[in-house]
């Protein structure tokens, strides 16, 4: 009873509970995370971690059920789930060995780039496969995240306040020259092109890589390499268009992330399982209550 009164931050008629849902909106995190990767300070910090070295795919399946506790979760699980991603963070700063600048991964600038990567693919895919949104829901959605960004330290007053603010801010970072696709960077574009065995939905994880490249920034997708010619745009045009069609007739189960389908297990007074509770627990989520 008290975890269905605390909904969290968000809660079901929040726009980022619509836009966190879809399986299709999470698949563009591949593109969020190439482009993150395409920042050098910020894979510098991965690097660090060792990231690619040790079980690549459970690290980032962990940070996804880190991401998605925040959106979903009690605000207690979503505070503890911060308090994770800030206390790695915490410990993530050098000196990058390619471009010989400092990093931090508290440092706000970097931040900034992680949280405009995720909200701005989230928006673009739910775009291109749900279509829902207005221009007022994706401000909204904007604004709804901005909280989940205060969460792991980013202050609100250096977010660009609107979509189209935030789409200028990503562009300037492009066409500047600060981002630059390194060895470490091609790395996480193999994460998708090969995934390993255990990774979750791996079946389709190729095909949306490709779908993830085709939506990067020209000068990314130069980058890491890929080529669009008209066929290939067509093809891409015509893959989004389906994937919208085809969206509201997928069952629950493959239309939704888990974290929703739990929220709607427990409306209808059914506990989830507790693998649920144990992946938690691996990604290091911790309720001192």
């Amino acid at each position: 009873m008290a975890r269905e009164a605390d909904l969290g931050y968000f809660g079901p008629r929040s726009v980022s509970w619509q836009v966190h849902r879809e399986v299709t909106v999470l698949f563009g995190g591949a593109r969020a995370v190439l482009m993150q990767a395409a920042h050098p300070l910020v894979i510098a910090g991965a690097r660090e971690t060792g990231f690619y070295e040790r079980n690549p795919w459970k690290r980032l399946q962990r940070t996804l059920i880190l991401t998605y506790t925040i959106t979903f979760g009690t605000k207690a699980e979503a505070h503890a789930a911060a308090d994770r991603i800030n206390e790695v963070h915490a410990r993530i700063k050098g000196i990058d060995d390619v471009t010989g600048k400092r990093y931090d991964a508290l440092d706000p600038v970097l931040l900034l780039w992680v949280h405009a990567c995720l909200v701005d693919s989230a928006l673009l895919f739910e775009e291109l496969t749900v279509g829902k949104l207005d221009d007022a829901g994706r401000q909204r959605f904007h604004e709804e995240q901005m909280i989940a960004a205060e969460l792991v330290k980013l202050p609100r007053e250096i977010i660009p306040p609107t979509v189209p603010a935030l789409r200028a801010y990503m562009a300037d970072v492009v066409e500047r020259g600060d981002l630059l696709v390194t060895d470490s960077a091609r790395r996480v574009a193999e994460l998708f092109y090969r995934p390993p065995a255990e990774a979750e939905w791996r079946p389709v994880l190729k095909g949306v890589s490709r779908l993830a490249f085709a939506t990067l920034p020209p000068r990314l997708r130069e980058g890491f390499g890929i080529r669009l010619g008209p066929v290939k745009k067509a093809g891409m045009r015509v893959t989004f268009a389906a994937t919208r069609l085809a969206r509201p007739l997928l069952p629950n189960r493959v239309r939704f992330i888990a974290p929703y389908q739990e929220w709607r297990l427990r409306q209808r007074g059914i506990e989830p399982s507790a693998e649920v509770t144990e992946a938690r627990k691996r990604a290091g989520i911790r309720l001192d209550i």
